[in-house]
């Protein structure tokens, strides 16, 4: 079971977030590719959050929940 602060947190559009899976929980896993990035929020879709994240030159948007998240650790700029 994920730490109950880690489930409840709340982040603002435009934090930078770093993405880092919990195991305990499958649902809103992102894929492998993304796992160790770093990407900003862009919105929210019911409890999950929408982000923006830089892959082989491109930016894509995925939709995380946030146990899978959490505040980065450096500016990704």
């Amino acid at each position: 079971m994920p730490p109950l602060s880690k489930t409840l947190r709340e982040y603002e559009i435009g934090d930078y977030v770093d993405i880092e899976p919990e195991p305990a929980v499958h649902k809103g896993l992102p894929h492998r590719r993304f796992i160790g990035k770093t990407g900003f929020i862009i919105g929210k879709r019911g409890r999950a959050y929408l982000i923006r994240v830089k892959d082989k030159g491109k930016e894509k948007t995925l939709i995380t929940l946030p146990e899978h998240i959490s505040p980065s650790k450096g500016v990704m700029r």
